[in-house]
């Protein structure tokens, strides 16, 4: 059981741990596991990489994410032509089909839509956009649609998540309806809880999925 204080200390520490963020100054508050990051950083990449540290921490039920971007006064660059550099850096992405994927660039928030056939895809697209400079966001609102006509098996889902390190596929239940999959029932930590939705979305034939896991821990009265 933990302090608020004490996970608060834990954020801080993972958070300076990573090298990309050894000069940030962002700020950590806790309250009942909910953890708020405040502070300013010189790239989006910087902010994704704090959020990603206190995801990690165990006992962080949530984060609450306020970080802002500010970049260098000599960084000049239009919402054109950071679109035309995101166009290309989809082009030169393998994993990625850029004629599938829109853009639209407003005051340096990039928005992602269209549809692939893998979730990897989906994450792909977004990630290597992230490095940028002048990106201050992304909306990734890329939908997927499998290619595999071939009935999603339960089964094969509870199989995977028993080969997996680290999770308890005891506590969790798998639906399955169609091409959707709901995942209800309990974890130890968020970092536990996307590491299941990445293991389920490797199924062939998945369009969406409703991650409702919910993070069980215990706090210590303050």
């Amino acid at each position: 059981m933990r302090t608020n204080e004490e996970l608060q200390k834990d954020v801080q520490n993972a958070i300076k741990w990573e090298p990309l963020l050894h000069a940030a100054e962002i700020g950590v508050t806790v309250k009942d596991g909910v953890v708020t990051l405040t502070g300013t950083v010189d790239g989006y990449y910087k902010k994704k990489e704090a959020e990603t540290a206190a995801k990690n921490v165990a006992g962080v039920k949530a984060v609450v994410e306020q970080i802002e971007i500010k970049y260098s006064n000599n960084l000049t660059k239009t919402d054109n032509d950071i679109a035309n550099e995101v166009l290309k850096a989809l082009k030169d992405n393998w994993a990625v089909s850029e004629d599938h994927v829109k853009v639209k660039v407003e005051d340096g928030w990039v928005n992602l839509e269209g549809e692939l056939t893998w979730n990897f895809q989906k994450q792909d697209a977004k990630n290597c956009i992230s490095y940028l400079p002048g990106v201050r966001g992304v909306t990734n609102d890329i939908k997927i649609k499998s290619d595999i006509a071939n009935a999603i098996e339960k089964k094969d889902i509870e199989k995977a998540l028993k080969r997996a390190w680290g999770v308890n596929e005891k506590e969790i239940t798998v639906i399955v309806d169609g091409t959707h999959v709901k995942l209800t029932g309990f974890v130890d930590s968020i970092f536990q809880k996307d590491q299941v939705e990445q293991i389920v979305w490797k199924t062939p034939g998945i369009w969406s999925i409703d991650n409702d896991l919910v993070i069980e821990y215990d706090y210590a009265s303050l």
